[in-house]
Parts: structure tokens; sequence; C-alpha cells
């Protein structure tokens, strides 16, 4: 989602600037100038992390943010489209039922905010864009310098750099700055008539100034400073941070450059950049090149620090680099937080079977988007259709009940022989469900109010102890007790769907045998030539419309078990019964299980 995208690039960026502005400040002694300066390096490598893919991310499922706000209407119900056909195809021993969520619509907050984000982003685009265009207009007005003393002196100042690249040298009568620019081809430019008012000391001091922004690569970083002011136009502590970070880098500067001036010179390097503010009363700015005017406060600050200037001792290099590492590594803390705020995105980051086969199946999904996933037990086989949904985690919806039946059985709400709740005359839209319901009947019609008593008894604490001992999708239950696995926040992918069957049926989790089979029994649907298909559907019902259809399960044959998952997606004919008729139609190609 747009929206939390934005959030988190909003919370890290945050956090990131107040730490690195509290380390300057706490270890401002046993920082360098350069390695204040270096430390805004970390900011940009923080600024990336948000727009990291998820699942190239660590998983992390700390808490969830921007779930979907969604409520049960009890009075509105629809039967799935594809159910209501049932008698067209041979799933007639399939109740699937669904009951309609209503969400508040997500796309137009997520539109809205998109439609800010992108004009704010335009605006600043706009202005770099004029930036570039001065450039421009500054690269065409330069002439030669014909002063063959200051090109010697140019190429000195060069050499004592070790500064081998052609850097172009020239006059310009619409600076009153010195400034250098360009990424392919670097230029320093000069005011025109800058020998009538500068010595050539002073013409030395600024070489050596430029060039060192040309030696530490401070032109791309330029540019990379204005693609992320564009990218969090909205955050102003990034506006503060690039500010402090463009002053650090002068400092950085004049400190590199007094670092090659004898002690007697340091003065005189300060008086070339006051003498500046006496030429230009208004410093001529353009945010992708370097220049060394500034305004009077930023320059009161380098001279401040150029007349308290030392050059830098191991100890303090070495202070530097260990306060540079320590802060390197809270930035890579604020990677599993991204991780978690983007759980918003719910892919499944850890399928990595050795033994599996992608194949297109298309064909028996026509127009609906999704993923079958198929594991042969006997083989130790993954194949798989739709590599990018297979891991792609969504609602469970009617699916989750096989769990869920699962944790009343380990928590005593029923037991494998005691396992009938009594309607309590509440009418549902489903004649069905309006009458007591056992195990068996209540996983068959999906009976919605059976399992929703199972939470209230079991309660939100013991469930999410549950989902997280058996590793269900992304563990999240804050949609609520009456919801959370309807179309609300607790998600899954299909791949996971058959993990977990795997282990459900192979009781890897340790859960009580008879409790097992119990849910097992009760999810036996059809047997057809000493082969038995197990399954449970789900449906998806938001707004009225059906938009994401399941069916799940497992087939046990003479000499092998195969566990499957297919979940479609469609804006409002998606079922689970549709998500069936799939299902049997490829594992009857496969020669698995023939209706």
């Amino acid at each position: 989602m747009f929206v939390t995208t934005l959030l988190t690039s909003f919370i890290i960026s945050s956090i990131t600037v107040g730490f690195i502005l509290l380390m300057k400040k706490l270890f401002q002694k046993q920082l360098s100038a350069k390695w204040q300066y270096n430390l805004w390096y970390l900011l940009l490598a923080a600024l990336i992390i948000p727009f990291i893919p998820a699942y190239l991310l660590p998983a992390g499922n700390l808490f969830h943010t921007f779930t979907d706000s969604s409520s049960i209407e009890g009075g509105s119900a629809s039967k799935n489209n594809a159910a209501a056909k049932a008698g067209e195809t041979n799933t007639d021993w399939m109740q699937d039922f669904s009951v309609t969520v209503t969400q508040t619509n997500t796309e137009l907050l997520n539109g809205i905010a998109a439609g800010i984000w992108i004009a704010g982003a335009l605006v600043l685009a706009v202005f770099s864009i004029r930036a570039w265009v001065n450039l421009r207009s500054i690269k065409k007005s330069i002439s030669q310098v014909e002063n063959k003393d200051i090109m010697n002196l140019f190429k000195q100042s060069k050499q004592q750099l070790n500064i081998s690249k052609n850097i172009i040298l020239g006059v310009s009568n619409i600076v009153r700055s010195p400034l250098t620019f360009g990424l392919g081809k670097t230029f320093v430019v000069l005011p025109a008539n800058f020998e009538e008012w500068l010595s050539k000391e002073d013409i030395k001091h600024i070489f050596l100034h430029e060039l060192n922004h040309y030696k530490y690569k401070d032109i791309p970083t330029n540019y990379l400073m204005v693609f992320f002011q564009i990218i969090y136009w909205f955050n102003p502590l990034i506006w503060l941070a690039f500010k402090e970070m463009r002053l650090d880098r002068e400092i950085a500067c004049d400190h590199a450059v007094l670092m090659s001036l004898d002690r007697q010179s340091y003065k005189e390097y300060g008086n070339t950049i006051i003498h500046f503010i006496d030429e230009s009363s208004r410093p001529q700015y353009n945010k992708l090149a370097n220049q060394l005017n500034g305004s009077k406060k930023q320059i009161k600050k380098r001279i401040i620090e150029i007349a308290s200037f030392q050059a830098d001792s191991k100890l303090q290099h070495a202070k530097s680099i260990g306060v540079f590492l320590l802060a390197g590594f809270f930035v890579i803390t604020q990677i599993p937080l991204a991780s978690v705020m983007a759980n918003d995105t719910n892919r499944y980051a850890f399928f990595n079977h050795e033994r599996t086969n992608y194949e297109d199946l298309s064909a028996y999904f026509k127009d609906y988007e999704g993923s079958f996933v198929l594991y042969d037990m006997q083989e130790d086989t993954y194949h798989i259709h739709d590599k990018e949904h297979s891991t792609l985690r969504v609602s469970p919806d009617s699916t989750y009940k096989i769990y869920n039946a699962l944790f009343g059985l380990e928590e005593n709400i029923i037991t494998p022989e005691q396992n009938t709740i009594e309607w309590n005359g509440t009418e549902h839209p489903y004649e069905q469900w309006n009458e007591d319901q056992n195990l068996a009947t209540a996983l068959n019609r999906s009976v919605n109010w059976y399992f929703q008593q199972i939470d209230q008894e079991t309660g939100l604490d013991s469930i999410r102890s549950h989902l997280n001992h058996i590793h269900y999708g992304n563990q999240d239950v804050s949609g609520g007790l009456e919801q959370y696995w309807l179309e609300s926040t607790l998600k899954i992918s299909p791949v996971e769907q058959v993990e977990l069957l795997q282990a459900f049926y192979n009781n890897r989790f340790d859960f009580q045998e008879d409790h097992v089979r119990a849910v097992k029994n009760a999810l036996h649907m059809d047997e057809k030539d000493g082969s038995a298909l197990y399954g449970k559907t789900g449906t998806g019902n938001v707004n009225g419309k059906d938009i994401n259809g399941w069916f799940v399960g497992f087939v046990e044959t003479e000499t092998n078990t195969y566990f499957f998952a297919t979940n479609i997606q469609d804006e409002d004919n998606a079922s689970g019964s549709i998500a069936t008729e799939i299902t049997l139609a490829i594992l009857k190609d496969k020669q698995i299980y023939e209706e």
C-alpha cells in the first residue's frame, strides 16, 4: 500500500536524521570534520531501505500497520455465484458459503496520498530541472582562461591532489562564486574578471577547495541528495538534514584544503572565503553544483572551524571510524522495522525447496490471477503454477477453520467426542447455519458462528500463541476476534498453506493425535477408486463482491499423498467453488484424483 510505504519512509528517515544529529552532538570532539560529513552517507543508505522489495527484507511480524478496516455485516450476506451453480459441476458435496465484509475504500485513500505525493514531487522536480537548465546556461557562457600562470597553477593543484582526469577550467560572467559541476565532463568555473580582485594565493585556495569536491565525489552526491529530496519532500527533517549535510561537506572540504597548507596559510584561506561575502551580497545557489560561497551564517561557522583547525590525530581518526561503525549498525537495525511495516505487502520470503517444478497452468485459470501449489510427498517435489502469486499472502477466509478447529480441540473447548455447539437462535443468511452444529457439519457448511464462538472462548492471546507456534502466515490477529481471518489482517500464501497441511497431516507440531484425526475426518469430502479427497474451501466477499477464492487440502491414494492449495483473485467473481473446479481439473489431468 502506498500509504504504508510513505509512513515507513517517514518514520525511518526521521529516526535516522534524529540519530545522526544526536551522534554529531554527543561525539563532536571525537569526530573529525570528514567523518562528521561521512555520517550523512548513512542517511542516504537509510533512505533506500523503505523501497527495498518486501520479499528481499528479513521477515518480521512485531506489529502490523495500516490494516484494512473491515466489519461483519451480518444482515448482508451473499452466496457465491459459482456455488449457486453447483448443480452444473460435480461438487455438490461441497457447500461454499461466505459472508460479506465491509471495507473502507483503501484504494481511494491510497489514490489521494499518491496524488498529493506526486504533486509535491513534481514541484520539486521542476525546481531541479530549473537548476539543471541554469547549469546548462553557465556551461554555454564559459570561456577559456587565457592566463598561462593560472592554468599552470590549476595543473599544479590537480597534481597536488593526485587528480589525473581532464577537468575544464573556465570563467563565466553569470556566476558570482567559484563552483564545480558536471558528472561526465567536470567544470570548475570562476567569476569573470576574477584576476582583478583575487590574489594568486586566493586562486590557489579556490582550486584546492573545488578540486577536493571533485576528489571526494561530492558532485554525484549532489544528484543523490536532489533525488532523495524529491522523494522525501514531505519530511521537513530531510530538508534540515540536507542543509546540515551541505554545510558539513563545505567544512570537510575546508579541512581537506587546510591539511594541504602550512599553518601560516590558514588565515589567508579564511580571508579568501570572507572575500566572497564582500563581492557577492546575495550568494548564488545551485543544488546540483558545489560552490565556495554560502550564506553568512554558514560562512561564519566555517570561519570558526578554520580558526580552530587542528590536524586529525591517529586517535581521533580511529574514534571517528568507531562512531561511524556504531551509527552504521544503527542504520542496519532499521531494516527489520522496514520489513515489519512492509508486511502489508505480505509476501512469504522463505520458500526454497530443492525440488520445485514451475509449470504453466494458465489454461486452467483463464482470466483469474492466482496460483496452484502441489506437493508430492513420495517424490518430495513441489509443482507450482505462478511463482509470484504462490508466495503472495492473502486472507485465508474459511480455509483457516481447519486450524481454528484444531485450536479449539487443543484448548478443550470442543473434544473429538463432544463437539456440538448449540445454535443461539440468531438468524443467519443460510438455513443450514440456523441449527446446532458439530465439527463435521460446521466445516462442511463453513459455519462462521461456530468457529467465532470457539475463538471467543479461546481468546486472542491464545490464538496468537497457536499461530506463532505453527508459523501461520503473517500471524497477525490485530483485526479482532470476530474477523481477523475474514479479509482482514491474517494472511497466508498458497505455498504456506501446503507447508502447513503437510505439518498438520504429519502432526509435526505435536498436537494430540486424536485432535488431528478429528479435524482430518471432518475434512473428508469424497472418495473414488481407492483415493480419498480432503479439503476446505474459502471465499472472500468484500462489499458484496467475491474477490478471493481458495481450495486447499490433500489427496490420499493407495501409495502416496498429495497436498494442494489453489488461490484465485478477481474483482467480482473469485470463489472457493471456482477454485475447487480449477483444482479438480488439474488433479484429474495429473491422474491424481478423478471426481
